[in-house]
């Protein structure tokens, strides 16, 4: 039998244009909470004005950050379980 389960990644960007920053944070909604992942992209004042690429370092970066924290999760999730320290490896 399959069992099928869908998580949505909602993705929120922010531009900061004075600071020359964007910032994304990237939540999971899933049937439980999970944590959100946070990442940030600059420009230096030399770099010419692309906004596309700042999202997509920040997205890349949030969605990476989400990663492991959604990888801390599921290793609380065994210790609890197994009543055994655990430690994932990548």
């Amino acid at each position: 039998m399959v069992r099928a389960r869908t998580w949505t990644v909602e993705i929120t960007i922010t531009e900061h244009a004075d600071e020359r920053r964007t910032h994304a944070d990237a939540v999971v909604r899933s049937a439980r909470p999970l944590p959100h992942g946070a990442g940030d992209a600059r420009r230096r004042p030399a770099d010419q004005e692309v906004p596309e690429i700042g999202d997509e370092l920040a997205t890349a970066r949030a969605l990476a950050d989400l990663a492991y924290k959604v990888l801390d999760a599921a290793a609380d999730d065994i210790e609890h379980v197994t009543h055994r320290p655990m430690r994932m490896l990548s």
